[in-house]
């Protein structure tokens, strides 16, 4: 396996992105949204549908491979693959599409995720379905939502570090304020304020309003394909220079019951693995993309990432260090908590945008980005490179 993921090192890259709009209800299908990001990821690339043998998306996705692959005019699929955990699984879409094409297996991958979150029913909401073993041990005892999951991890992290909600503010407030220079987010031209954070409702204490990521209707896409051929696209080529998954031995999602230390989740499995593909470290990463499902997530990711030693993530925010100009820029589209929540994807097409130079808040000179899925559940992580 090392060999192998050794072997993708810089050998594809990301060549087209889409995305539809964002709102909290859109008119049109799952199936249509995801139809009109895949054409607007191949447009962009200049790939003609009809290139496209490889496909990649989630367990969780409602469009499949065979009405996608007819609606938009692909041609014959040679790979195709879902990852499972929900938002752990963006990043490894674009992983199993790279080792696909690396392989030999297929020459134009597709990623994508389309989701109507906004308008649509949660998943927990299904009382009708027997429970997996795992939520017998959680939800019987009030966790009902990931909210409340998280909230436990959480506290127990406050609790044992020190970090505080003024921590957590820092990381609702930095990726608000670069939604409010994107004009794709749902949270544009709408500012936030310690005041309005501290006050707001709590949706499972220790997390509030704001420490929750928004719920959307809208589809994103990129186009993968190998180095060689990405000199000949239209845009920059972002190549993947190493990606990762992680699953921690004795794992139990988002709560990690059965883990010595329940604060060290899959980030930590994945980063090892992440890091020693790599050509570079944490400290050369010149800005994140890090999941924000929820703001306790990023101290968690920062530590498991090992851009700071342990407990010290969130101490870490202090400062404006995930602003613009800061240690660490994050988010820079406004992310899950303030650009829009599609399982993590819109990090994926943001880290694209930053090493082309075409973000709404570029980091200037960025030629290096993390990409991280879902802290908490089986997760997965990419580092790109212009």
């Amino acid at each position: 396996m090392a060999g192998l993921t050794a072997g993708l090192k810089d050998a594809t890259a990301i060549v087209g992105i889409g995305q539809t709009a964002f709102a909290k209800q859109l008119p049109e299908s799952e199936k249509t949204l995801a139809c009109r990001a895949v054409l607007a990821a191949l447009d962009d690339a200049g790939i003609p549908p009809s290139e496209v043998d490889a496909l990649a998306s989630y367990t969780m996705e409602e469009t499949d491979e065979v009405e996608l692959a007819k609606a938009i005019g692909a041609g014959d699929l040679t790979f195709f693959s879902k990852v499972g955990y929900g938002g752990g699984g963006s990043c490894a879409t674009v992983a199993h599409l790279a080792a696909a094409i690396a392989t030999g297996q297929a020459s134009v991958g597709v990623a994508w995720r389309s989701r109507k979150r906004g308008s649509g029913p949660r998943p927990w909401k299904n009382t009708t379905a027997q429970l997996p073993t795992p939520a017998q041990w959680t939800r019987p005892f009030g966790l009902l939502r990931p909210a409340d999951e998280i909230a436990m991890l959480a506290r127990r992290y406050m609790h044992e570090y020190g970090a505080t909600r003024d921590h957590l503010f820092n990381v609702a407030l930095a990726c608000r304020n670069r939604a409010n220079q994107n004009p794709a987010a749902m949270m544009y031209e709408r500012p936030l304020t310690r005041e309005m954070y501290m006050t707001s409702r709590w949706i499972s204490e220790p997390l509030c309003l704001f420490d929750n990521c928004l719920e959307t209707d809208g589809a994103l896409a990129c186009v993968i394909v190998s180095k060689e051929r990405a000199r000949d696209c239209r845009p920059t080529p972002v190549y993947v220079h190493s990606a990762a998954q992680g699953l921690p031995a004795q794992h139990h999602g988002m709560v990690n019951y059965w883990n010595d230390d329940p604060l060290t989740g899959p980030a930590w499995t994945a980063a090892r693995h992440l890091w020693k593909q790599a050509d570079f470290g944490p400290h050369d990463v010149d800005v994140a993309q890090i999941y924000d499902a929820f703001t306790a997530l990023i101290p968690l990711s920062l530590e498991g990432y090992g851009f700071c030693g342990r407990g010290e993530g969130g101490a870490f925010t202090e400062g404006g260090a995930l602003e613009i100009g800061g240690r660490l820029p994050v988010n820079t589209s406004g992310g899950g908590l303030s650009e829009a929540y599609v399982h993590g994807f819109n990090l994926i097409n943001e880290g694209v945008k930053q090493l082309r130079g075409t973000s709404t808040a570029q980091v200037p000179d960025a030629s290096t980005c993390l990409v991280t899925a879902g802290e908490g559940v089986p997760t997965s992580a990419i580092l790109l490179r212009n």
